[in-house]
């Protein structure tokens, strides 16, 4: 059985649902949002610490607050949704096959797609640490998920491997719940978090952070007893000599976020190297015409205010594609926005000046800590941009503005380049 829509989202989390109102309120009505879990709201769900919204609503909230003022908005719409909704398949001519236990599998015809399935966790198998497999290492997420939303408490004596924002806050988080957290490592000399819970989180609590250090070996046969940390070199290998031993009955890992593209992939999107989600231009569109992505699957953002932003934005896009208000010129000329000289990667990666809106976001990370430096834009061999910074980390999100006028006036425009430029 087929059924066909305008408008097919993928994913119930913060991104799916703010481009279902941006879609909804730009004129889409035969849409739907599918979500493989019993809510919607995403991670937001589990996220019950504040530092939520303050960009989107001027406040302070805590995840499931955030998530619920979108999650009214679309009923407020009547957005339909359906939840306990795997999406199975998504073809190239955007036929989205789905699963779910009330209605077996169906086969959803839409005209436009977003995906925004969001990201999961770098898992144990992807780290090759040495040692047993005993029961107490978990993902930061899962136990977060356990501790917030199960009612468990994973572990009484943690260490937390990574210093990424879930496992800085889960550092917090154990704590409050009455677990001695006695070190945070991170094999990069610098930490993949924010400044702001690097102090709230482990400086408030005083836990120790251990930059360029790892887990070498794990103790225990059937719960762990304890870690190993080394300090690392340059090339991220063990340091004989540093090794120091941590008695401890749960190890968490907060080691990276991956974009959840399996669907993509299969569905013939082109995927970046560097951040793992879809290729995108300044629609967010993907090379697949009609299919656009946002949020967490097309590249990991810190703060969940720009998830929102970038998905009204798709959302938006999706309606004009839809509604026909994009003329598709195969002739139309794709400029390539080039990441270089310390900048990892840009989204979009690519943009169609004339489609463009009068002014183009383009976020960044940088792929080490800089201080003291300058972010450039070059437009072929001229300097439209020279920002000054005083400190950029990988943690942090960059991002700088491109006017359309500016790049129309710059006539044979062949491509755009985002540098790092030292002071």
């Amino acid at each position: 059985m087929q059924k066909n829509y305008d408008l097919v989202i993928v994913g119930g989390g913060p991104a799916g649902l703010a481009a279902a109102e941006a879609a909804r309120k730009n004129g889409i009505e035969n849409m739907i949002i599918l979500e493989r879990d019993k809510e919607l709201g995403g991670i937001l769900n589990q996220c019950i610490h504040n530092g939520f919204g303050l960009h989107t609503f001027k406040e302070e909230l805590t995840g499931p607050e955030y998530a619920q003022r979108f999650i009214d908005r679309v009923k407020e719409l009547d957005i339909p949704y359906k939840l306990n909704t795997m999406v199975m398949d998504i073809s190239e001519d955007k036929k989205v096959t789905i699963m779910n236990r009330e209605e077996g599998l169906q086969v959803l015809q839409a005209r436009a797609v977003i995906l925004a399935m969001g990201c999961r966790e770098r898992p144990r198998g992807a780290l090759n640490i040495p040692g047993g497999r005993p029961a107490g290492i978990y993902s930061a997420g899962t136990a977060q998920r356990l501790v917030n939303m199960e009612g468990f408490m994973p572990g009484r004596e943690v260490v937390i491997l990574g210093s990424g924002d879930i496992g800085l806050i889960m550092a917090r988080r154990m704590t409050l719940e009455g677990a001695k957290v006695k070190v945070v490592a991170e094999l990069m000399p610098y930490s993949g978090g924010l400044k702001r819970n690097i102090v709230q989180c482990l400086d408030d609590f005083g836990i120790p952070l251990k930059l360029s250090h790892t887990v070498i070996d794990i103790d225990g046969k059937d719960r762990v007893k304890g870690i190993t940390l080394a300090q690392v070199d340059g090339r991220g290998k063990p340091i004989p000599g540093t090794e120091e031993y941590y008695s401890c009955d749960t190890l968490l890992l907060s080691v990276g976020l991956i974009p959840e593209n399996e669907l993509s992939k299969e569905a013939g999107v082109e995927l970046s190297a560097v951040t793992s989600g879809p290729v995108v231009n300044e629609s967010l569109e993907t090379n697949i015409p009609g299919v656009f992505a946002c949020g967490n699957v097309l590249h990991v953002h810190d703060l969940v205010d720009f998830v929102s932003e970038e998905a009204a934005a798709a959302g938006k896009n999706a309606a004009k594609y839809i509604l026909g208000n994009t003329d598709t010129d195969s002739g139309e000329k794709v400029i390539p926005i080039i990441p270089t000289s310390g900048v990892r990667y840009t989204v979009p990666a690519n943009i169609r000046v004339e489609k463009m809106e009068e002014q183009l976001k383009v976020r960044f990370r940088v792929g080490a800590v800089y201080s003291k430096c300058y972010v450039s834009v070059y437009l072929d061999e001229e300097r439209i941009i020279h920002r000054k910074r005083p400190v950029m980390a990988p943690g942090e999100m960059e991002e700088i503005l491109l006017k359309k006028e500016q790049l129309q006036e710059h006539e044979g425009l062949a491509q755009i380049t985002v540098k790092i430029e030292e002071a």
